[in-house]
């Protein structure tokens, strides 16, 4: 087999273009609005799961190794070099599955971003709160893009899109913070594309999952750092015919769609279709708790009358989350759709409160979770990525009540955002474990007016520190 070198690249170059020429003032402004609470989100997720033991075995090995201490790990004391930094906080944003995700590009968003962003600010002395803005808009716009140019399937034949499509996002917006032109931008997305790495089988008990999204965040930062120095990358590396990311990363070519890369740049936002989460599960998983809560409202009804739930889903539901469950750690538990189902039926949520280690084996979560059937609906499959979360729930009683609800878009999700007043609470209860009140305070209200601040490496002041005794 032989394969023509070619180095045609009007996606990639396009996406570059698109990020070196962003300014604040072309970002609408309920883009800008939204992008704030998003951040907020982040950050919250981020001092919660800095507590989490895979957190702080990264923060002990490499605060080990690493004698830099350039760059802040949050909601923690301690620093270390920028690509460290990054790793560390990418982990702990993603570290407890409380952070936000684009379901249509499959991607958890802020947590690629942000820690390769913030370690940009404070490397680059008098970046301001607009300029921040930007550069976080310009991330959270391209890593949905790629996503929605591969389709399910990228999730489907086992990588983790979080560490695969997520050097694209964190790459993105280094670059816009470091200030790079169009030609650099390029080489950065080329050097944090042949990065991307990231296996879904760690879904089933692993920490290292929770790692990906640090991985995708440090290795956007070190395309953005080289490519500012004259390092090269693969400028065509979105395109490709032969070793590119989209040929690479799917089974086929008629899997991926390259007009998705740029369709809409510039007037069709993607950080609008970023989601929140309100439970700490993966997202696939909320549409379905969503429906039981319902049904419960309708007939109140408890885990002792279940005869039976079952579930219709997508078939990326069914790989991704419907899988028999095994106590294997927190992190099945956290992934495992019969588990959280049990869970909420036992507790009556499914937050950070429910997830401790001494639960991961409880008998009666898993006698329950055995009553919990998850079944491919090809309906739902054939509607596309976008409906990818939309289940069908029958809850059969041992009365002989039968119950069904379809929902297609769980709370927070894009179809139904948050409200300002619930993204402060959940931020200001997750960083309650961090911080004293007055610090969330003062980084609460930094955030919601962030485009005021003149240097946005307070941020990072503000995010570090000792963390209280849980």
């Amino acid at each position: 087999m032989t394969h023509e070198a070619s180095s045609d690249n009007p996606y990639t170059r396009g996406i570059a273009e698109f990020v070196s020429g962003l300014e604040y003032e072309a970002i609408p402004e309920e883009v800008r609005q939204r992008i704030k609470l998003l951040i907020l989100d982040s950050f919250g997720c981020a001092l919660y799961g800095a507590g989490t033991e895979w957190c702080r075995i990264l923060q002990e090995k490499l605060g080990a190794l690493d004698a830099t201490r350039a760059c802040a790990v949050w909601g923690t004391d301690g620093r270390l070099s920028a690509p460290h930094a990054a790793l560390v906080n990418g982990t702990a944003v993603q570290g407890f599955e409380l952070d936000d995700v684009h379901r249509a590009g499959v991607l958890h968003v802020g947590a690629v971003v942000l820690p390769a962003l913030v370690a940009v600010s404070e490397s680059k002395p008098g970046m301001n709160g607009k300029e921040f803005i930007t550069a976080a808009v310009a991330g959270y716009e391209i890593g949905p893009r790629v996503g929605l140019c591969m389709g399910p399937g990228h999730i489907g034949q086992g990588w983790h899109s979080g560490a695969t499509l997520g050097v694209f996002s964190a790459a993105a917006g280094a670059a816009r913070g470091l200030g790079l032109d169009a030609e650099k931008t390029v080489h950065a997305l080329g050097i944090a594309g042949t990065q991307a790495a990231g296996l879904m089988a760690a879904q089933y008990g692993a920490m290292v999952k929770r790692m990906h999204a640090g991985r995708s965040a440090q290795s956007g930062l070190y395309g953005a750092l080289f490519a500012e120095a004259g390092f090269t990358g693969i400028v065509n590396v979105l395109e490709a015919e032969y070793g590119g990311f989209c040929t690479t990363f799917s089974r086929s070519a008629d899997r991926f769609n390259l007009k998705e890369l740029t369709a809409g740049l510039g007037t069709t936002w993607q950080t609008m279709g970023v989601a929140l989460k309100f439970y700490a599960c993966v997202g696939s998983n909320h549409t379905t708790l969503d429906a039981i809560r319902d049904m419960q409202k309708e007939r109140p009804f408890s885990a002792r009358d279940v005869e039976q739930i079952v579930i219709h889903g997508s078939q990326v539901t069914v790989d991704h989350v419907g899988w028999k469950y095994v106590p294997l750690g927190l992190t099945s538990a956290q992934l495992n759709l019969p588990y959280c189902v049990a869970t909420f039926l036992i507790e009556g949520d499914c937050f950070v409160e429910q997830f401790t280690e001494d639960k991961v084996a409880d008998p009666e979560r898993m006698a329950l979770a055995a009553k919990v059937e998850v079944r491919h609906d090809k309906a739902i499959t054939a509607k596309g990525a976008s409906f990818r979360h939309r289940v069908r729930v029958e809850a059969r009683l041992k009365d002989g009540t039968r119950m069904e609800r379809t929902v297609e878009a769980a709370r927070g999700s894009e179809k139904c955002f948050a409200s300002d007043v619930d993204i402060v609470e959940k931020f200001e209860k997750l960083a309650a474990g961090a911080f004293p009140r007055e610090r969330v305070a003062r980084l609460r209200d930094a955030l919601l007016g962030l485009e005021k601040l003149s240097d946005a490496a307070e941020l990072a002041r503000l995010l570090a520190g000792h963390r209280q005794k849980m």
